[in-house]
């Protein structure tokens, strides 16, 4: 009974969300070359990544292959993330324009509503992409697999995920308040995205520990790895940092909600 009630409950999404499909992918030509864009933008991340080594052997003390592991994590998460909550981004157009009221009006969930009505799978592209360099970049590192490590390379890519995924929900949250905070939650989506592609090592003073350890960006991508590799954190911190991802990526969930939560009742419509 409880299986067919929830089957009931997902079909209005899995309706919209096949139209939204439906309607993108019928123009061919433009979904493949809005496919090959996005995946650009991606494959430009980790080029700088080969760019920097061009100029020096390591980078706060690891190589270039254990850097793009780092930068394959984050570039597997954040592309995941995207895909499938990125376009909650436009809420500060909902809210400007007043759609937001015919969302709230409806009888399903005003989150659900938002992540199907623009899923927008040109970003598939980069996902895959993203795929392939992690499962190249676990294969290409010397890592002594035991059953720790594999748990620790299945779990982090996850626990990463369910963290960016928290960081598009706050920042677009935001937009209840502040509708044109673009720009000021995109430094954190984006910037945070940028800096977990490399080592958080290389940052210096009140930077690395507000983004790192305050914000739990350094468990997205750079304590995990110093665990695959089996390498001490040369910030001198405990070794079980590396088990911090899920700690991390619950409480960002927790945050993220308790925030949108307050965010919908705030909400007192567009007044038009």
């Amino acid at each position: 009974m409880a299986e067919k009630r929830g089957v009931d409950e997902a079909r209005p999404y899995t309706r919209m969300l096949t139209a939204q499909v439906r309607s993108i992918v019928q123009y061919r030509t433009s979904f493949a070359l809005d496919v090959t864009s996005q995946t650009v933008f991606t494959v430009l991340d980790i080029v700088t990544v080969l760019v920097t080594f061009h100029v020096t052997p390591t980078l706060g003390g690891f190589s270039q292959r254990q850097v793009l592991l780092i930068g394959a994590f984050t570039a597997f998460a954040f592309a995941l993330a995207d895909l499938t909550v990125g376009n909650i981004e436009r809420l500060s157009f909902y809210v400007r324009t007043g759609l937001l009221d015919a969302v709230l009006t409806r009888p399903l969930s005003a989150m659900g509503q938002l992540l199907v009505l623009d899923f927008a799978p040109r970003r598939i592209g980069r996902v895959l992409f993203a795929t392939g360099l992690l499962t190249t970049m676990l294969t290409v590192n010397d890592i002594d697999w035991t059953a720790w490590r594999v748990l620790l390379a299945v779990i982090t890519p996850v626990c990463a995920t369910v963290f960016f995924s928290s960081v598009f929900v706050i920042g677009a949250s935001v937009a209840f308040w502040w509708i044109d905070a673009g720009q000021f939650a995109h430094s954190f989506t984006y910037g945070g995205r940028d800096f977990t592609t490399y080592p958080s090592n290389i940052y210096q003073g009140a930077f690395r520990r507000i983004f790192a350890y305050a914000l739990g960006f350094g468990f997205v991508s750079y304590y995990p790895v110093l665990g695959l590799l089996g390498v001490p954190d040369p910030l001198g911190l405990p070794p079980w940092f590396v088990w911090g991802g899920p700690v991390v990526a619950t409480a960002a969930a927790l945050i993220a909600a308790a925030i949108w939560r307050v965010g919908l009742r705030h909400y007192k419509g567009a007044g038009s």
